[in-house]
C-alpha cells in the first residue's frame, strides 16, 4: 500500500484482517507500519451503540421480512445477494469458495433451490 494509506480493521475482535494489525483503543486508536496508518479499535460499534443498533436493524430488517413473508426458498430465489450467503443446500455445497476449500463439488444455489 502507498504511504499515507489507511487500514480500518473491522475484524480486529476476531484476530484481524491484516498481518500488521493489532488491537488498539479509543485512547490510542492508530499506529503506523510501513507508512500505512492502522485503525484497529476493538468493538468499534460499541462507541456508538445506539446508532450501530439502528444501522444493523435497518440493514437486516428487509431480509428478515422477506424471509418471513416469502419463506426461505422463495426469498433466496428472489435475492441474489441473500443467495450468495448460502453455503449448503439440500446436501450440496452451493458456495464456490467453500466447495474449493473443502474439496467438494460446487452446485450453484439457484440450481438447488429450483429442485426444492
Amino acid at each position: 500500500m502507498k504511504p499515507g494509506a489507511v487500514i480500518v480493521d473491522v475484524a480486529i475482535d476476531q484476530g484481524g484482517c491484516f498481518e500488521t494489525s493489532r488491537p488498539t483503543t479509543h485512547t490510542e486508536p492508530t499506529f503506523v507500519v510501513d507508512g500505512v496508518v492502522h485503525y484497529c479499535v476493538a468493538n468499534m460499534p460499541g462507541a456508538v451503540a445506539r446508532t450501530a443498533t439502528y444501522a444493523l436493524n435497518a440493514a437486516t430488517l428487509p431480509v428478515v421480512l422477506a424471509l418471513a413473508d416469502k419463506g426461505w426458498r422463495q426469498a433466496l430465489k428472489d435475492d441474489a445477494g441473500l443467495r450468495a450467503g448460502l453455503n449448503i443446500c439440500n446436501g450440496h455445497v452451493t458456495h464456490p469458495q467453500v466447495a474449493e476449500a473443502l474439496g467438494k463439488k460446487y452446485m450453484p444455489a439457484i440450481t438447488q433451490l429450483a429442485e426444492l
